[in-house]
């Protein structure tokens, strides 16, 4: 199927569900899904607490399962909801995996791969930033705050 059936920000709210299980957890807020075909083939959160492993974020939990499931280093046909720009790491994973769109919501000004070089993703992965980004904020901000008081 060529035309999408659900928009960015319904995949957007699948990832948003997944931030919120990391918050639950203790984890920071961050969710993922890797849609191919307008069928979610993985979903993760944040996991870098609970695994006690840095490499754990939602968007590498997520790639390891869509490659399970195509049994395929490469995912040229699938798109990754992120509710957080991705990390220098989670960024240079994207670009190897050769995903055709990548969706995320909010921006990482401190951490996020464009405050290095917008070139770690690779040159033909559609990128379309800001969807619901105000929500992904939010939550992010909540869990901060929630550690300070």
């Amino acid at each position: 199927m060529s035309l999408s059936i659900f928009s960015d920000e319904h995949f957007m709210k699948q990832a948003l569900n997944e931030a919120n299980k990391a918050f639950d957890l203790n984890e920071v807020p961050v969710g993922a899904v890797i849609v191919a075909e307008n069928r979610i083939i993985a979903r993760a959160h944040n996991l870098t607490q609970q695994l006690t492993d840095v490499t754990a974020h939602a968007e590498i939990q997520a790639y390891s399962a869509a490659s399970q499931h195509f049994q395929s280093k490469y995912l040229p046909e699938c798109t990754l909801y992120v509710t957080l720009e991705p990390c220098v790491m989670c960024a240079g994973m994207l670009k190897w995996a050769q995903f055709k769109k990548i969706v995320f919501g909010a921006a990482d000004l401190k951490n996020g791969y464009q405050e290095y070089s917008n070139k770690i993703i690779h040159p033909k992965t559609e990128l379309v930033t800001g969807v619901l980004a105000h929500e992904a904020a939010k939550l992010l901000t909540d869990f901060f705050q929630s550690k300070r008081s």
